[in-house]
């Protein structure tokens, strides 16, 4: 069973949030899901500022076991510190 850490969209039409969890990657996003370790408010507030609310000893254990974050989900983590930042966008081509 592939487990991801990955988003799952609530809130509002236009003003959506996302809860950060962990569900089997055959499940739906807004489905069934293992664990729920935080959550993310991508508009800004009075301050300016994203809200982001994790549980980090739970998502390194997730981690620790073999979950793979999506790519938001990693972008995010690399902010907090849990994960190395990836480069965006870069694509590496090889020849055969």
């Amino acid at each position: 069973m592939p487990v991801k850490i990955r988003f799952a969209r609530f809130g509002l039409k236009h003003q959506p949030r996302y809860r950060i969890v962990i569900a089997n990657s055959f499940d739906k996003r807004d489905g069934r899901h293992i664990e729920w370790i935080g959550s993310y408010n991508p508009f800004p507030d009075k301050l300016n500022m994203k809200l982001c609310q994790l549980d980090f000893e739970r998502a390194k254990y997730w981690l620790g076991v073999g979950a793979e974050p999506t790519e938001p989900v990693q972008r995010l983590f690399s902010k907090a510190g849990l994960l190395p930042s990836i480069p965006r966008g870069k694509v590496e081509l090889k020849e055969k």
